[in-house]
């Protein structure tokens, strides 16, 4: 093995360790024996002379020096494998590993069928389809890609929009019946159900014509979950601003109604996120255009601006 190959191995053995988290798993899954493993995380801590990793009787933990090594790592192996399909067969299939982490709602009810067809149309490549509303630590988290509603709060990496979503207000026909027809003068009587962080102490709204409202609701109901906003709403415990693509099958069923239909809350982005590099693998950037494409079909959903 040339010291080229040696180098990427041993970087590629640690980057399973920080993972996995152990590296009796990570050589399970680099069909290496855990004493080869232990002898690459060794190796590698012995050329960069610094402990890479604590060592405790039930876990490992990377030290500063390994967090900065780990984020250095991925991307000389994402850069590796950017070389390898630049120099291959032009035909060369779509492969390789791809971790995916998404928000909980839209991951589940929308994108995990949208990541499901692109795998099955790529065979060769393995998906793993994490699902997560909370910021993460990207070079811990190990993913490829991170799709987020809303900001990416790390500006180490490339941000892409592939789309928008549309936010209106809803509320349960029996709390329409209880307080009466709702205009722009009296929805803040309401009672609302507030989906944090995106909505909290005041709630701004802007019609067709391009007039903003503002007021600050009576909250009834504060939570950090989609889906308990959505029970809460259908049983008539407040109004609630959600996302269309979330409601648009209640308010077909008349479940739920768009209380002020001239008005809506501001758009949110639909954002993937990724390292930096010179050239992004096949298999990401062919998933990047996947996801671009089949969620601006999603209702509710439109696509990103023009970049």
């Amino acid at each position: 093995m040339s010291k080229t190959l040696d180098r990427l191995s041993l970087l590629e053995t640690f980057v399973r360790i920080a993972e996995r988290g152990s590296i009796s798993s990570a050589a399970r899954d680099l069909g290496l024996s855990q004493a080869s493993a232990s002898r690459h995380l060794q190796e590698l801590e012995s050329r960069f002379g610094q402990q890479l990793m604590r060592r405790t009787t039930h876990s490992l933990a990377l030290t500063q020096a390994g967090l900065d090594l780990l984020r250095d790592a991925r991307s000389l192996l994402s850069g590796w494998d950017a070389i390898q399909e630049k120099h291959a067969d032009a035909d060369s299939a779509v492969r390789g590993p791809l971790k995916v982490v998404a928000p909980v709602a839209l991951g589940q009810l929308y994108l995990a069928d949208i990541a499901a067809n692109f795998q099955m149309a790529h065979p060769e490549v393995s998906l793993t389809w994490n699902l997560n509303d909370l910021p993460i630590r990207f070079a811990e988290e190990g993913c490829d890609c991170w799709i987020r509603i809303g900001g990416v709060p790390d500006e180490t990496l490339v941000v892409r929009e592939v789309g928008r979503v549309e936010r209106l207000v809803v509320a349960s026909p029996g709390l329409v019946d209880e307080y009466g027809p709702v205009t722009q003068s009296s929805v803040s009587n309401l009672p609302f159900v507030a989906l944090s962080p995106f909505e909290g102490g005041r709630i701004s709204l802007q019609d067709t014509q391009g007039q903003g409202l503002a007021f600050e609701p009576r909250i009834s109901v504060a939570t950090n979950n989609i889906f308990a906003v959505h029970r809460a709403v259908l049983k008539g415990a407040g109004a609630a601003i959600l996302p269309r693509w979330f409601v648009q099958r209640d308010l077909d069923a008349g479940r739920l109604t768009d209380i002020l239909p001239a008005w809506r809350a501001e758009e949110l982005r639909i954002n993937a996120a990724y390292l930096p590099a010179g050239r992004q693998p096949k298999r990401l950037s062919s998933f990047l255009q996947c996801v671009t494409e089949q969620v601006a079909l999603v209702p509710g959903i439109g696509a990103p601006e023009p970049r």
